[in-house]
């Protein structure tokens, strides 16, 4: 009963702390994605925030590690939003409008924050400290990704013909250029976007 009794209020600590990560994360989105990693500090994020230097400290080692964490966070849950997508969906039609909307959505509304992921991924090609995290975010979008594109052969009586590889770089491929369109305000870059994941949905489907 004793050892019951002490798991508890480690176990309520760990999780008060989980949540206290979240909320600090949450908080220094706003920053991050206005900045980018280069051109913020902890003590940017702070001052942007209600949060003090030394808080953010106390639950995040460096920048590096709040940075992967935020980005992670906001990843699993677009992972999560696009699972749905691929659970409600029952033919195939639907799941190809389902889908293409939600990137066309997620273009418009989180362009700051896929504008950070791309500058961590970038990152990583110049830092080792961000490259274990940025290959764990892009097999989980990837898995993502086969998931979708497998269903929608399923529903529509086809073969999902490519590797789940193959199709997430076509599709990050066009997405990462529809952002650069669309954060040089280009209005074409979100109009032309669902007839470009369409090409690709078509290609890789047999």
């Amino acid at each position: 009963m004793s050892q019951v009794a002490e798991r508890k209020p480690v176990r309520r600590q760990l999780d008060k702390f989980a949540v206290r990560r979240a909320q600090l994360a949450n908080s220094a989105l706003r920053t991050l994605s206005k900045l980018g990693y280069a051109g913020t500090s902890l003590r940017d994020i702070a001052e942007n925030s209600e949060f003090s230097h030394g808080v953010l400290h106390y639950y995040f080692r460096d920048k590096v590690d709040l940075i992967t964490y935020c980005v992670r966070q906001y990843k699993a849950a677009s992972v999560a939003r696009y699972d749905e997508v691929v659970e409600i969906s029952t033919t195939a039609d639907g799941l190809r409008e389902r889908w293409i909307g939600a990137m066309v959505t997620t273009l418009r509304k989180d362009a700051p924050m896929h504008r950070l992921w791309y500058d961590l991924r970038n990152q990583s090609m110049f830092s080792e400290s961000f490259r274990e995290d940025v290959r764990a975010i892009d097999s989980s979008l990837e898995r993502m990704i086969g998931r979708i594109f497998t269903h929608y052969a399923e529903l529509a009586g086809l073969r999902f013909a490519v590797s789940a590889q193959l199709a997430y770089a076509l599709v990050d491929g066009v997405f990462q250029n529809a952002l650069l369109g669309h954060l040089s305000g280009d209005e074409r870059a979100t109009t032309d976007l669902p007839e470009q994941l369409g090409f690709i949905l078509d290609r890789v489907t047999v």
